[in-house]
This record gives structure tokens, sequence and C-alpha cells, in this order.
């Protein structure tokens, strides 16, 4: 059996998988270095030379031969992708029809309502005159991820595939889990890294995750039974199946109590979860699996609470750099590494760092450490002039 794994990144789920032991073969956008000497790996970008859109990897995929698709990051957008890919093989995941409930805030924001979830209000395009004017408001793509094309408001009409979120002051923070469409496991909390200019981020985009959040054990645990009613609820509500994840804001409420305001339904893989995987030794892809056939894990993130902290930072370009030599990053613990001769402009991903620490600010810092090593690497691949 061939399973394919399909998305805009799927380099971490892929070593997860080879883990395992199970034969996979990759189809995504960047078609890293390491991936493609890891897996049978196919990328729009080196081997198509096309830009990332799902249906380029759905064409790209119709050369391919597969028994199962596995889908990462992007594709719970595009329900309709999942249902073409689901006429040719068994998609080992959420159907197109729970793709297309949880990813659209006018029935999330219902379940949310009906369930009593702590949300940020939230507006869809034809409600911008309920907006409170003395509330900050965010205007977020409705089908984006990243936090890529978030904005603050600047109060002209919504476009349709948009929405309003007020601006809640806190943590940012997501959490993992696992599900089999009535119950589910949580298997990791942990801080969100948004807009760190030490690695290249800027607004609201997303750059790597903290495990766990930098909160007391007393706080943890409150947040952890609050994130585990949440997806338990998510799980029946609308029959979650296998790894997902949730984002959040860890805010006071009128109680003075802290508590996860949910943001968003990741219900796929989700790149923090590469941290759980080194962090507490669970294999994320045999989770996956299991769960899609209704098995969960006994495990029980209570009891790890209080472990060392684990870090993942994406390092963004500053400027625009052509890569040289690249044969030592593997050794250093960097991943999704490019190919020598890459152009990457600013803005864009040059690889992926990881660091460990016995405190939240002792792993943050190794991990920015880490990144500063990757600028120092880089520092002489400015692009010249003629070029």
């Amino acid at each position: 059996m061939r399973t394919l794994l399909f998305g805009l990144t799927t380099r971490a789920l892929a070593e997860s998988a080879v883990r395992a032991g199970k034969r996979v073969i990759t189809l995504d956008y960047f078609g890293d270095r390491d991936q493609k000497s890891l897996v049978e790996n196919y990328s729009l970008l080196r081997d198509y030379g096309l830009p990332f859109r799902t249906e380029n990897l759905l064409c790209a995929s119709d050369g391919l031969k597969f028994d199962n698709v596995v889908y990462t990051s992007n594709i719970e957008n595009h329900p309709k992708v999942v249902a073409a890919l689901a006429n040719r093989a068994d998609v080992l995941g959420n159907a197109p029809e729970v793709l297309a409930a949880i990813r659209d805030w006018s029935v999330l924001g219902a379940f949310c309502r009906q369930e009593s979830v702590p949300h940020p209000p939230t507006l869809l395009p034809g409600e911008e005159r309920q907006a409170p004017v003395h509330i900050n408001w965010l205007c977020k793509p409705a089908y984006s991820g990243g936090g890529s094309g978030i904005q603050p408001w600047d109060g002209r009409p919504l476009k349709r595939s948009h929405y309003l979120q007020a601006f809640v002051e806190g943590l940012p923070a997501s959490a993992a889990f696992v599900a089999n469409g009535d119950k589910a496991v949580v298997i990791g909390l942990t801080r969100q890294l948004i807009g760190n200019e030490e690695l290249g981020g800027k607004g609201y985009g997303w750059c790597g995750n903290i495990l766990p959040p930098p909160l007391d054990d007393d706080q943890n645990l409150d947040i952890l039974k609050s994130v585990e009613k949440i997806v338990t609820s998510l799980t029946r509500h609308f029959g979650l199946k296998g790894i997902c994840g949730i984002d959040f804001i860890v805010s006071k409420g009128a109680d003075e109590r802290l508590h996860p305001y949910l943001l968003e339904v990741n219900p796929r893989y989700t790149a923090s979860m590469e941290l759980m995987e080194w962090a507490y030794g669970l294999n994320i892809y045999n989770l996956h699996i299991e769960a899609i056939d209704g098995h969960l894990p006994q495990f029980y993130l209570a009891e790890h609470l209080n472990d060392p902290c684990f870090g993942k930072g994406i390092v963004f370009a500053y400027q625009s750099i052509r890569i040289r030599k690249t044969d030592q990053w593997w050794e250093r613990g960097w991943r999704d590494i490019p190919y020598p001769g890459d152009m990457i402009e600013p803005g864009h991903p040059v690889c992926t760092v990881f660091a460990r620490g016995d405190t939240h600010d002792a792993c943050l810092e190794n991990l920015l450490e880490n990144a500063a090593s990757v600028r120092r690497a880089t520092r002489d691949m400015k692009r010249t002039s003629h070029e």
C-alpha cells in the first residue's frame, strides 16, 4: 500500500511516517533537500515549475500511483479537492463535508455559542455595522493559514472571503489532539511565536512554537482541562477524526481566570506536532492512522506539563539570498533545507530550527541563537547586483 502525503509542506509528517516504517510518497510545494533524500517526493516548485495552488497539486497527483491519501496544511480549506482525491483513493482524514463546516465561521460560531466555548466576537460580511468602535477589529481571510493576510480592519466593507474578529489581548497558543469521531485526547499545548522579528516574522504571521506555554503549572493544567472540553465537544459535534489542532488566545475572562479563546480549528496535521513527537516519544503518523480506525492513545498530557521545553522556529529571509553550501545543515539539526543555488526572497522561509531548554526562556533563547546561526551561515549569500 502506497500512501500519498499531500499539501503545502509534508516534510515533518514524512519523517514521522518513515520512523513508523510506512511506505509513503509526498507531493508538496517546496520539495526541500532533506525531504527528497528521505522519501520519494514531487514538488510543484522543483519538478513542475508551478506556483502553489491546490488545483496544481491535484493536477500533479494525476501522474502518481497511490492507494491512500493523508493531507496536510492548507488542504482543509479546499473540500472539493479532498472530494476529488476521494474519488481516486481512500482519504485518511476528515471528510469534505466536515472541512466545509468547521472552516466556516458562521457554522463554527454557532457551535461556540451553543456549547459556551469562549471565542472572540466575530462578524461576517454584511455585519460590519454591528462592530463596536471601541473594539480593535482584525480583518481575517476565511481560507488561509499561518496568519497570512491578517490586518487591522480599516472600516471598509468586508470582501466575501473575509471576516472580522475582535482582537483579544493575551498569549497566542495552540493545542494538538487525536480524535476518533466521538472522543479526543490532547497530546500537546504550545505557545505560538507570532511576528517574531528575530525569526524574520512580521505582523500576525506564525513563525514557530514552544511547548508547553510559559504559564505556571496550575495555569497550564487549567488551560488543558478547558481545552480538553473544547476538543471533545468539537469532535462529537463535527465528527472529527485523526490528528487535529486548534489555535486560541489565553486571556483573562470576566472571572479574572485565564481561558482559551478559540480562534480556529485545523482538522489535519499541524506544524507543532513535530515537537510532541520529539518531546513525548509519540509517533504522530501512527496516532493519526490508528485514530481513523477508532483507536486513541493512552496518553496523559497533565503528567508532562512540567517537562523540559521544546521549540521550533521558521527562519525567514531578511533580504534576497542565493543559497550556496548546505551540506552541514542536517548535522546541525536544521530541517526544510534548501538546495545550493536556490534564490530565497525577503519574507520567505530559509529553513526550520529547533531547540530545547529547562525553562521556556532558555528554550526561546536557544531557538533564537540557532536562528542566528542560520543568519551567520547565509550572511555571505546576499544576492549580488549583477544577478
